[in-house]
């Protein structure tokens, strides 16, 4: 194991639009034989809440449950509630996602969660997936684990990927506090004041003779460990004494608990995130035994990469030994290119915090948020297109530098966050349905042909605009009952989320398509560098080069984020001196050795071939 103290000297130190019938393998990079053989940058990844994506089975909507919404946490009329939707829901539309574009399928997590739970009047339910008893098995309202199998093949079947959407930091809210009032806000104890050899405080009795700290991580140190009562007197509520699997999960011992994080300072890492129950992931008990859960997971369903939620939230250590325990597992099951990549939820453009989490923690791979946030300054606020070129300055601070920014997934909104479209509409809220639209379709334009995993939200592509984050930005796909959804006007359509939304008709959805080909069938635009062309301090001319990493081949991509039209010289390789256009018009040739001239209309782009 990793000491704690050794974390210093580590900081030091789409061609065609298909139909839904043609349904044969996902395009792949010319790389690739199998989709086994494609790395982590070939992928183009949907994310989706199976809850809000297609109901297969009716007869699991309450999970097995008997009662009402309070027990079994199925209304579909309230956004907070479990809806519907499933794993056979998500099999019977892995066509339509396929005819997207995308190669990959990142599934919100879909382990057992506890039904309902909140402050009695402010209860909400765990469709989400992210309140977690049982790390085991498929929770009922999804259906079970061997519809879960029969989705990863079928998606296998079909050259497909599948990623599935884990958490480590914390379970579900079911350990209490006797000094709190249950479901509601706990003051976090930090260590100096409430060290673990004391009882409540301090000044207290000493318990835990001989233990030496969090820092010094082995199991012999942490046997010592045997009182939870630290900074508060936990308990397990009569009835879930043994709410959670595997069973080691019901012992205090192996949790924090020391209230609520603020997530301003030690609490980050060591506070109960929403009352949820903060796992001690600094113990080796728990490090092997979250190595022991999900690494059955890849053997037991031979999924191909894992997406970390709260990752920054966790003890560094943990990941430094997590990371290579899965990747062994993932490679002794023939998965040579397992993805894996953490959640580091930061509304900045602080490529330097997110890049520590792949030199630090020893992630392969983290969500990149400074993409999402250049991205919506510039298209969707207004921001000078330099804001771009300075985010991808900044890709040589992560480990391997320009080889690991390659292989961070990129987005536009997320079910967090609220949708790109929403960000749109807010930062010009004067703008015609046309602009917002082609704001909308520039900016996957962005996602879909810059360096990185671009990943697209369920529903974006079908017009969904949110009003809000959170559960405000999880409508449904099939006809949805909840009014504010059904309320929300839609983009590049004339119908609601009232209706089943699974048809290929939106332009969003006939552009995302359209790049996702292009994009899964040119290297230059999945593994190739990428130069940054022309920037500016104002809206308008963003450009950049990719090189196809086998032919030296380069593509350039221009796009215009202003509203007026514009003509410039572009810095182009001096031996690309002919192109062909991929998408919208390009000069058949370079106005010189090394520059090429580019028209753009407003609020457009293109993509331009040497040849």
């Amino acid at each position: 194991m990793i000491r704690r103290s050794l974390l210093a000297a580590l900081l030091a130190s789409a061609l065609a639009q298909p139909g839904l019938a043609s349904s044969g393998p996902a395009p792949a990079s010319a790389a690739a034989s199998t989709y086994r053989d494609r790395l982590p940058e070939d992928e183009v990844i949907y994310f989706v809440l199976p809850d809000r994506f297609e109901n297969g089975d009716p007869k699991n909507d309450a999970g097995g449950l008997k009662g009402d919404r309070l027990v079994t946490g199925f209304d579909p009329t309230a956004k907070g509630f479990y809806h519907g939707g499933d794993l056979k829901g998500l099999l019977k539309r892995i066509d339509y996602i396929q005819a997207l574009g995308a190669t990959a399928i990142w599934v919100g997590p879909i382990f057992k969660n506890k039904p309902v739970q909140g402050p009695k009047g402010s209860e909400s339910a765990g469709y989400h997936g992210y309140w977690i008893t049982d790390f085991t098995r498929v929770d009922p309202h999804f259906g079970t684990n061997a519809d879960f199998k029969a989705l990863v093949d079928a998606a296998h079947a079909r050259g497909m990927k599948v990623y599935m959407d884990i958490i480590a930091n914390h379970t579900a809210d079911v350990i209490k506090y006797r000094e709190c009032e249950a479901d509601k806000p706990c003051a976090y104890r930090g260590r100096a004041d409430y060290p673990y050899t004391r009882r409540g405080g301090a000044s207290g009795p000493a318990i835990n003779p001989g233990f030496l700290g969090d820092g010094v991580a082995t199991p012999e140190n942490f046997a010592k460990l045997t009182d939870p009562d630290w900074a508060y007197t936990p308990y397990l509520p009569k009835g879930e004494e043994k709410a959670k699997v595997p069973a080691w999960l019901n012992d205090p011992i192996y949790y924090h608990n020391r209230g609520d994080s603020t997530f301003s300072t030690e609490d980050s890492q060591l506070g109960d995130f929403g009352g949820l129950d903060d796992l001690m992931t600094e113990n080796p008990r728990v490090i092997a035994g979250m190595i022991d859960i999900f690494g059955k997971w890849i053997d037991d369903f031979g999924i191909d990469g894992y997406r970390i939620d709260t990752a920054q939230h966790v003890d560094p250590a943990f990941w430094q030994a997590f990371v290579p325990a899965m990747l062994a597992r993932a490679k002794a099951k023939g998965i040579p290119n397992f993805h894996i990549f953490g959640e580091v939820f930061t509304g900045d453009l602080d490529v330097a915090r997110l890049a520590a989490h792949t030199r630090v923690d020893k992630l392969p791979a983290v969500l990149d948020f400074a993409f999402e946030r250049a991205v919506a300054d510039t298209v969707a606020r207004g921001a000078p297109t330099s804001e771009l070129f300075h985010m991808f300055f900044g890709d040589p601070a992560y480990a391997d530098g320009e080889a690991t920014a390659r292989t961070l997934p990129t987005f536009l909104g997320n079910h967090d966050m609220g949708r790109f479209s929403m960000f749109v509409k807010a930062g010009f809220p004067q703008a015609s349905d046309e602009e917002v639209l082609k704001r909308v379709i520039l900016g996957h334009a962005m996602l879909l042909t810059l360096r990185g995993v671009p990943t697209i939200y369920y529903g974006d592509e079908q017009g969904f605009v949110s009003t809000g984050n959170d559960q405000l930005a999880r409508e449904d796909m099939f006809g949805s009952k909840v009014a504010v959804y059904n309320d929300t006007k839609l983009l590049g359509t004339t119908k609601t989320t009232a209706t089943p939304s699974f048809g290929t008709d939106n332009p969003i959805f006939k552009t995302i398509a359209e790049l996702a080909r292009t994009r899964t069938s040119h290297r230059a635009l999945t593994r190739g560098r990428q130069v940054p062309r022309a920037w500016g301090d104002k809206p308008g001319l963003f450009a950049v080069s990719r090189f196809d990493p086998d032919t030296g081949k380069e593509m350039l991509i221009a796009f215009n984020t202003s509203t007026a039209p514009l003509t410039a010289n572009v810095l182009v390789d001096d031996k690309s001196s002919a192109f062909t256009a991929l998408h919208g018009a390009c000069e058949a040739k370079a106005t010189a050795p090394g520059s090429l001239k580019v028209s753009l209309a407003p609020l457009d782009f293109i993509i331009c071939e040497a040849q």
